[in-house]
């Protein structure tokens, strides 16, 4: 299958993943190469979806300046997507009614890759994001998963997205890796698709 054999249908939602300046713009602070590029692509995903009646959703990072995600405060992460600021902005060549309100995570003091899922590292326990309940109050069968990072968030949310049941697929060529190794996003896809995930 390829990505312009997906028709969708109004059992589908198109997930879009984190498509925000500070991964997808060259002077992001998290940029992700090849992230611009990926912009017009998702936007043909959403289009047809929209064409066709399916539901798109909008992930967003929604940092607050200081958490335990960054490595300014021990984490992983550059500082990167926080909250009210342009890096943390929706792209301003995607896609995306005035009216939708993209689903926000990693807001406090919690990891937030997965659109689902946050981990709150206090705690080091998981909680639901509303996109579930988004989806299943609309009926979804199919999850189709576009985005930013095809290694990172991408992956967590398809992988999430299959455990919660859903037919998931992920277009690989409307996202983009970090490959913080060499051959991670393509290790990403592999895994995905070993979880269950269609990749085209």
């Amino acid at each position: 299958m390829t990505a312009d054999a997906i028709e969708y249908g109004r059992t589908d939602a198109l997930v879009v993943v984190d498509m925000q300046n500070d991964f997808a713009h060259p002077d992001g602070s998290l940029y992700v190469v090849g992230g611009d590029a990926v912009v017009s692509l998702v936007n043909e995903q959403i289009q047809a979806a929209r064409e066709a009646g399916a539901f798109v959703a909008y992930t967003q990072d929604w940092h607050p300046p200081e958490t335990p995600h960054f490595v300014t405060d021990g984490g992983t992460w550059p500082v990167h997507c926080v909250r009210d600021t342009w890096g943390a902005e929706l792209h301003d060549g995607l896609d995306v009614p005035e009216a939708v309100a993209p689903v926000r995570k990693g807001t406090g003091q919690a990891d937030g890759y997965s659109g689902f899922t946050v981990l709150d590292l206090a705690t080091d326990t998981s909680e639901p994001t509303e996109l579930d309940s988004l989806l299943r109050e609309r009926g979804v069968e199919r999850v189709v998963v576009v985005g930013i990072a095809t290694d990172v968030c991408v992956k967590a949310t398809a992988l999430d997205a299959v455990d919660l049941g859903y037919d998931t697929v992920v277009i690989a060529h409307a996202t983009a890796a970090v490959d913080l190794a060499e051959g991670d996003g393509d290790r990403a896809l592999a895994e995905m698709v070993s979880d269950g995930a269609t990749v085209v």
